[in-house]
């Protein structure tokens, strides 16, 4: 005679239980899809050489040290070479003011209402087409309605030696020129503009010097 063995029942879930599962899955899901969309919005996706993202330049493109600055419309900057140790028509040197030398990369938008201004090759400045600002080589204002100096995007210069300088901030955190050290080359230029400083308040020129 066969011995009967007993079998012990393997419980079940209710159906309580079953949608909870059901439940937690789909909060689960809904949680992953968020975060996901969170990190998909908050990662960078500006190319190099897009408004917001790194221009890179050659040195060669460097401007000479006071002359005409470079404009690069798609950067909306002008690139600058400063030293008001050697002071001409564009650059020069104000009563209140230590040297200034060195490169920098000015952004193309007037501080008083947003206009583009532009480099006026006849008095040797930048103005502001909208409200009549004026600006020096460097970004100070010379006339207002400006309410501060031109804002600067961060720089980034490799020497030809390889060396690597980088855009030092004054104690407002404002991007000063980085000079460039005596019988070095640049070989090449990163302008960052998503990095950008706003302008100091400063005297106007027109007030401490006669400068019109």
């Amino acid at each position: 005679m066969a011995s009967a063995q007993e079998t012990q029942a393997v419980p079940g879930i209710s159906r309580r239980e079953f949608l909870y599962y059901i439940w937690a899955a789909s909060i689960a899901v809904f949680s992953a899809e968020t975060l996901g969309l969170i990190i998909w919005f908050a990662i960078p996706r500006i190319r190099a050489g897009e408004f917001g993202g790194v221009f890179n330049l050659g040195g060669d493109e460097l401007p000479e040290v006071n002359a005409v600055p470079l404009n690069n419309s798609v950067g909306r900057f002008w690139l600058v070479n400063l030293d008001s140790d050697q002071p001409n028509e564009r650059m020069y040197p104000a009563p209140d003011e230590t040297r200034i030398s060195g490169v920098a990369a000015i952004y193309k938008v007037c501080t008083h209402l947003g206009c583009i201004y532009a480099w006026n090759q006849a008095s040797n400045r930048f103005e502001c087409p909208c409200h009549g600002s004026k600006y020096r080589l460097d970004g100070r204002r010379i006339q207002s309605p400006a309410p501060r100096t031109l804002d600067r995007f961060k720089l980034t210069l490799t020497m030809a030696d390889g060396t690597v300088l980088t855009s030092d901030a004054d104690e407002s955190g404002f991007w000063l020129p980085i000079p460039i050290p005596d019988g070095q080359q640049v070989a090449s230029i990163a302008i960052d503009t998503g990095d950008r400083k706003d302008g100091i308040i400063q005297d106007l020129l027109q007030d401490i010097m006669n400068v019109n």
